[in-house]
């Protein structure tokens, strides 16, 4: 790949689709989390983690299943993530849960890299409904 170029989200491993598709999501949970009008950073923090821990991001793709709510192609690419060999996992969190949520974030890399920001705008809202609803644990 060249220097300077948007990357080719089908040969990127699920990693690096997961770090992309982390800094993605958490976008969009920052950008809600300052819509309800919360100001101070250790209420944003403490806030955000009901969104974005491991433990929520395992349970919103469980929803996600449940509900019937991914492609084959979009199931392929968190399974790519979910399945890619990691050398770390998230405290207080088992490497399954840890696992799952990676499979989440790499989901959204894939779909922000494939240019669909309104399937990711899609998915990022419903994900955000569906914590607000309390169909969601988060805890570590």
């Amino acid at each position: 790949m060249k220097k300077g170029t948007t990357p080719d989200y089908k040969q990127l491993n699920g990693i690096a689709l997961a770090y992309f598709g982390d800094a993605v999501y958490e976008v969009y949970i920052r950008k809600h989390l300052l819509t309800t009008g919360l100001t101070k950073a250790n209420q944003l923090q403490g806030t955000a983690t009901r969104y974005v821990s491991a433990k929520a991001q395992a349970g919103l793709m469980k929803l996600m299943e449940q509900d019937q709510l991914l492609s084959v192609t979009e199931w392929d690419f968190f399974k790519r993530g979910r399945n890619a060999k990691s050398y770390t996992h998230a405290k207080n969190t088992s490497v399954v849960t840890y696992r799952v949520s990676t499979g989440f974030e790499a989901l959204f890399g894939y779909l922000e890299l494939s240019n669909q920001r309104q399937r990711v705008t899609e998915l990022a809202h419903w994900c955000i409904e569906q914590v607000d609803a309390g169909r969601v644990e988060y805890g570590k």
